[in-house]
């Protein structure tokens, strides 16, 4: 199942901190990534957040998955996921092929 992950910052969450954690941040992404978990990852272009596209079996997973990130364990982030399904609408197209 593809999951849809959108990064919030967490409060009091301090630039510091951020700046502590990014490069091993970095690296596990990195490492999620290659394993084929994160299949996708972007920042928004309005504002300075992340958003991944992870392969999992559920959102519980995806949490598991995200959860190893340094950023979600030091608690200055989390994300909101948003489970997707294959469009069914093209069935509509071929509905009298039958």
């Amino acid at each position: 199942m593809k999951i849809l992950a959108f990064e919030r910052e967490l409060p009091g969450a301090s630039p510091e901190a951020f700046k502590r954690y990014a490069e091993e941040e970095a690296g596990t992404a990195w490492e999620l990534h290659q394993a084929g978990l994160i299949r996708e990852l972007y920042f928004r272009a309005d504002r300075s957040t992340a958003v991944f596209v992870l392969e999992c079996d559920s959102t519980e997973q995806a949490q598991n998955i995200l959860a190893e990130l340094p950023f979600v364990r030091e608690g200055l982030i989390a994300f909101d996921l948003i489970p997707l399904k294959a469009y069914p609408g093209f069935a509509r197209l071929f509905k009298d092929a039958t």
